[in-house]
């Protein structure tokens, strides 16, 4: 709050700023200023200035006033941040461990956007006013300007047809003028009616449900569990529609921007407009314009990554969060946070429906609907009718391939038949590059990261050694570092790229495709490449785990994971999830459309729970299994963990620290400590590792406890640092 000290005759404000800081500092407010909570201002913070927003609490008027600093600028055009933002702020705060500063800093990241854009000069036809000769170049250009509108000269000229001095000679002769204009219009609304798609009796009473869902006083949680292709994305349409109906604003999160563009073009054949767009990729400009468009209630729908979860909505009324299993919706630096746990508490919040869709929900979903805490609607059938596909298992210990070979025999017979009658073939391995180790076979050297303790990968296609968690690369040597030999370099294991060049070896005339995150070129390549296998431009595409993720390949028959038991050989207390999730939606690609789709699943544990499930197409047996597990383990969502990493440059010095934090952790019957142990990836970028995990039951304030034990534990020093991860998804 506000603080007026009648002594002092000044106004002081508490202000959050974007640091790693426990709370709000106190600030003087210059005189004839005005701010509230959740003004936007402009502060110094040491020897620079800093964005932060006034805060709620009241200001620390212990300070001397003499020693305070005084608000700089205050952004007058931007909206206070709403007390539902803030509220937010402090709580995702408080349930990571993380500075509210931090959380912050995800609403404030782009300051272009508190002031409004610069206009620009634009041309407008004075009424009356004719040239002096016409020439066809004119007329054309004043015959376009017959709407009365202003044009910029560039758009009018190329809109004529014409050369820019076409327009300089109008606005000599003053028949045009110059105006300003807004740098850009107010972006389309959404047409409701544009473009409704026919919904099957499953997808119409699901949608129906969402609808009735706005009606309910305090919000509410929906999970859409529907098999791929049963068309959950246009049930929730529907719910998008409410939305705008109510006059209220939608975001949807997706977890991969390769999935954005097929999702566009679904959303403007349903409502006649593109949504607007939030990710990494997009432009420093549209990235303020929906900045600036979400917080004055100009745009209207939103679609993004996790951090969209931050913008500044003026009236959000809705949350949908598809393929709400993914675990790219978990963010692990900085402030570590599931961007779906957040969209039901920012629902929560503001008393209005979350919707969670996927194929293959997480563990903690399906308990939540079985116990009543989310609704739930199952659309078990795909909207085009067609079947499931069918799943068949290669026992690679008896039907595996000749050595040097990856493809066995089994799956390089159906690619035959699936090429010969003009179908697509997907083959799926969760594996970059083309070879996840390089050893010499001489003397053994392996190639290893210098600043991880991880193999350098084989991208044959650029020549290089990458560490794929640090970014590390050099070049492919002629010989061996250690024994100086030359030609004594071999590949060990598969990657997509060596899978792509075998398929390459045994059909020569098939047009293939290599889908991978690191393959150059980007999002956009990557979204260009998509859009090739979804126009049927590819007969047989190799992919890592980005192509298991929503997408819709009509001309898709085949599905063939290279390696099924991948997954499954981590020390991961998710494993098993995880693994049939990927599987399940990898191979739920073939024959979305027109049905016929076949999956062969690769393994030497054709008998493992998960591979077995897979087969079967029995979904709920192996929910109910793992479920089952996890409860009778105390792992979610039955129990709770938090990961303590520690990390330093110095491994000995990490250690003693990691031993030291748990000789000072307090006793309490209820919490089990594991470790300190050397972390599964033991040094990344330079800085050795080691994780703790603190075990409790479900109704445990397990915050509570690690802020007790940080706060009496040693503090690290010597370039150590401390990361709490709450509820962690990988365990690396």
């Amino acid at each position: 709050m506000l603080f007026d000290d009648p002594d002092f005759k000044e106004t002081i404000a508490s202000v959050l700023v974007p640091v790693a800081v426990p709370r709000a500092y106190t600030y003087k407010v210059p005189p004839g200023i005005s701010v509230v909570p959740g003004t936007i201002v402009r502060v110094p913070l040491g020897t620079r200035e800093v964005v932060g927003a006034v805060w709620d609490g009241e200001p620390d008027a212990a300070i001397n006033p003499k020693k305070l600093k005084s608000i700089t600028h205050v952004y007058q055009n931007t909206a206070p941040l709403d007390a539902d933002l803030r509220r937010f702020v402090d709580w995702v705060a408080g349930w990571t461990l993380g500075a509210p500063g931090m959380v912050l800093r995800m609403v404030l990241r782009s300051e272009e956007a508190l002031e409004p854009e610069a206009p620009v000069a634009g041309v407008r036809r004075i009424e009356g006013a004719e040239p002096d000769r016409w020439t066809d170049a004119r007329r054309r250009v004043l015959e376009t300007m017959e709407d009365g509108f202003a044009w910029t000269k560039s758009g009018l000229a190329h809109a004529a047809g014409v050369s820019p001095s076409v327009i300089d000679g109008l606005l000599q002769q003053e028949v045009l003028e110059v105006v300003s204009m807004p740098a850009a219009p107010p972006p389309p609304k959404p047409q409701l009616d544009f473009s409704q798609k026919p919904l099957t009796p499953a997808q119409q009473a699901a949608a129906e449900g969402l609808v009735k869902t706005f009606d309910k006083p305090n919000g509410s949680v929906t999970l859409i569990d529907g098999v791929t292709g049963s068309g959950k994305t246009e049930v929730y349409f529907e719910a998008i529609a409410e939305a705008i109906r109510r006059d209220r604003q939608a975001l949807v999160l997706l977890p991969e921007i390769a999935l954005t563009e097929q999702f566009l073009r679904r959303f403007e054949q349903r409502f006649g407009v593109y949504p607007a767009e939030w990710h990494s990729e997009i432009t420093v400009k549209n990235r303020t314009r929906v900045w600036r468009g979400v917080a004055s209630g100009d745009v209207r729908v939103v679609i993004g990554a996790r951090s969209a979860l931050f913008l500044p909505f003026k009236e959000l009324g809705l949350i949908i969060v598809d393929e709400e299993h993914d675990a790219a919706f978990k963010q692990d630096d900085r402030v570590p946070y599931s961007a779906r746990d957040m969209a039901v508490v920012r629902g929560h919040i503001s008393k209005f429906p979350v919707i969670l869709a996927s194929a293959t929900p997480s563990v903690e979903s399906r308990v939540n609907a079985e116990q009543g805490r989310y609704t739930l609607f199952e659309l078990p059938e795909r909207a085009s009718g067609a079947a499931l596909p069918d799943l068949q298992a290669i026992d690679m210990r008896m039907e595996g391939p000749e050595r040097g070979r990856w493809l066995a025999p089994g799956l390089i017979k159906a690619l035959l038949e699936t090429f010969a009658e003009g179908d697509q073939s997907l083959l799926f391995l969760n594996r970059r590059g083309y070879a996840p180790l390089t050893l010499c076979r001489t003397c053994g050297h392996r190639f290893q990261c210098p600043h991880c303790s991880a193999w350098l990968v084989e991208h044959r296609f650029q020549k290089t050694l990458v560490c794929h968690h640090c970014g590390h690369n050099e070049k492919v040597p002629d010989a061996c570092p250690s024994c100086h030999n030359t030609n004594t370099l071999v590949a060990c294991g598969p990657g997509v790229e060596r899978i792509a060049e075998e398929v390459s070896d045994l059909f020569p005339q098939a047009r293939t495709l290599v889908l991978s995150s690191d393959i150059a070129g980007g999002p956009e390549r990557l979204k260009r490449e998509m859009k090739i296998v979804e126009e049927g431009g590819a007969d047989i595409v190799i992919g890592t785990q980005l192509v298991a993720k929503g997408h819709n390949f009509p001309k898709m028959k085949l599905v063939g994971v290279i390696d099924a038991d991948l997954g499954l050989a981590h020390g991961d207390p998710r494993a098993a999830e995880k693994t049939f999730q990927l599987l399940a939606q990898v191979t739920g690609r073939a024959g979305r459309v027109t049905g016929g789709g076949r999956g062969f699943l690769q393994t030497y544990s054709p008998e493992h729970p998960v591979i077995r499930a897979l087969l079967s197409g029995d979904k709920h047996a192996f929910y109910q299994a793992e479920i089952e597990a996890r409860r009778v383990a105390g792992l979610p969502p039955f129990g709770r963990l938090a990961a303590v990493i520690v990390s330093g440059p110095d491994k000995g010095y990490a250690e003693g620290y990691a031993r030291a934090l748990v000789r000072a952790a307090p006793h309490d019957p209820a919490i089990t400590l594991l470790g300190p142990a050397e972390a599964a990836l033991a040094m990344v970028r330079g800085r050795y590792r080691f994780r703790l995990l603190a075990m409790a039951p479900r109704q445990f304030d397990l915050q509570s406890y690690l802020r007790h034990w940080l706060s009496i534990g040693p503090k690290p020093t010597k370039g150590l640092r401390l990361q709490v991860d709450i509820d962690p998804q990988q365990f690396l």
